[in-house]
């Protein structure tokens, strides 16, 4: 007779973002969350940009909001790999520093909506954002990884793609590719979201 452990539970049929603790528990649920709301509330910040331009105060509010939450869709992406995978190691670091850099440049942007100039015109500890913000989409990558590997093959290459967007988007100050490139995020992380309700509810 064999028994199962939270670290050893498999995924719930259906749901191509396992993860290796109990689905059903309140972190597993905020974490699963995050894969619906982070991508929307980026949007939403992209959105504003494009409408308001890239110093408006109240798109960078949107966008340290929406940073902060892909802090959490990068904990969720990790938590489906094994817990001795070097892979979840490595996305946990970069996605962290990528978080930081990311919340750093929607302050930027509220500062700049006063008036202030740009931490990445200065030099010195300011050029400090600029390889912390360049994190954020190799986290992307590191995660769109993490997907083909669990078997999220189509939302995998959906971020990926995106991933190579981001940075054309967001150091060009290009709204028209940084929308699309939202969009795109949003498809791909909801659909794991989505999975994962159905699993549960079809495992209860």
């Amino acid at each position: 007779m064999s028994t199962t452990t939270p670290t050893d539970r498999p995924a719930a049929a259906g749901v191509p973002l396992g993860t290796t603790d109990d689905p059903a528990s309140p972190e597993s649920r905020l974490l699963t969350a995050a894969l619906v709301v982070a991508p929307l509330v980026y949007l939403a910040a992209d959105s504003t940009y494009a409408a308001r331009g890239w110093d408006d105060g109240t798109a960078g509010v949107l966008h340290v909001l929406g940073a902060v939450g892909y802090g959490f869709v990068v904990l969720r992406v990790a938590r489906a790999l094994p817990a001795g995978s070097r892979l979840r190691a490595a996305l946990v670091l970069v996605g962290l520093l990528g978080m930081a850099g990311n919340v750093a440049y929607g302050f930027e942007a509220i500062h700049m909506s006063w008036g202030d100039v740009q931490l990445v015109d200065r030099t010195g500890a300011a050029s400090l954002i600029k390889p912390l913000g360049l994190c954020f989409p190799a986290s992307l990558a590191l995660a769109a990884v993490a997907l083909a590997r669990v078997g999220a093959r189509w939302q995998a290459a959906v971020v990926l793609v995106a991933t190579l967007g981001w940075p054309v988007a967001h150091i060009g100050n290009l709204p028209a590719v940084a929308v699309p490139v939202n969009i795109a995020l949003v498809v791909a992380l909801g659909s794991l979201a989505r999975a994962g309700a159905r699993g549960r509810a079809e495992s209860d």
